[in-house]
């Protein structure tokens, strides 16, 4: 597509698909590059930072369910970052990749994360909330539709 900025973009290209249903998908870049290309949207964005969302911020609220998709395609582990307030910002890791597809909502702050894969993230705390699970749902089968 073009440049890239998120955090780990050097090394995102490695992992490859665990399975082929998607021709168009050879690496984490590929679904990168689809879902800035409209996947992400508002009604993908977390409920609390809707507001905020826009296309030139389209990675804001969308880390977790991103997150899980790249597992769900390339495998790995969802680590997380804990936020002021609480939260984690979720990340992958995958072999000797490690990647944040979401980091560029941060701006400026972005540098100052810490990926240190201390808190491992599981599907299961995070989709007890149902909206959560069903936006992640809701992202998954737009990049199942995706075509290029």
């Amino acid at each position: 597509m073009g440049e890239y900025k998120f955090y780990g973009h050097e090394t995102a290209g490695a992992p490859r698909p665990l399975e082929s249903s998607l021709a168009w998908l050879k690496s984490p870049l590929d679904l990168y590059d689809a879902l800035s290309d409209g996947l992400w949207r508002r009604e993908t964005c977390a409920p609390r930072m809707q507001d905020e969302w826009t296309p030139g911020n389209k990675t804001l609220g969308q880390c977790s369910i991103t997150a899980f998709i790249v597992q769900d395609l390339f495998g790995g582990e969802v680590y997380g970052i804990l936020r002021p307030g609480g939260n984690y910002h979720c990340y992958n890791v995958i072999g000797d990749a490690r990647f944040d597809l979401t980091s560029e909502q941060f701006g400026e702050e972005a540098k100052e994360l810490v990926y240190d894969d201390k808190h491992l993230q599981s599907r299961e705390v995070h989709f007890a909330k149902e909206e959560k699970k069903a936006r992640y749902e809701y992202l998954k089968q737009l990049v199942y539709e995706y075509r290029k």
